[in-house]
């Protein structure tokens, strides 16, 4: 899925990438798929709005995993320096 729209934000002190596709949406509904990472759906639908990860730096590749895992890509590689 390509989407047009994309806002990264990464909190340094809590450790926690959230990524969020297309414009927000009002209402939605946030699962916790694996410890520590999110993913939130718009309204009822199955359509991925945002996705959220913690303690980022020690598990950066899990990114690419989950962004393959429900059909996603982003068109940047985010990487944390050591």
């Amino acid at each position: 899925m390509k989407n047009s729209t994309y806002e990264i934000y990464y909190d340094e002190d809590g450790d926690f990438l959230e990524i969020s596709f297309n414009e927000p949406e009002k209402e939605g509904t946030t699962e916790e798929i694996e410890p520590g990472i999110f993913i939130t759906k718009e309204g009822q639908s199955e359509i991925i709005t945002s996705i959220g990860i913690l303690n980022f730096k020690g598990r950066v590749g899990i990114l690419a995993k989950i962004l393959k895992k429900f059909n996603m890509e982003l068109p940047l590689k985010i990487d944390v320096p050591n």
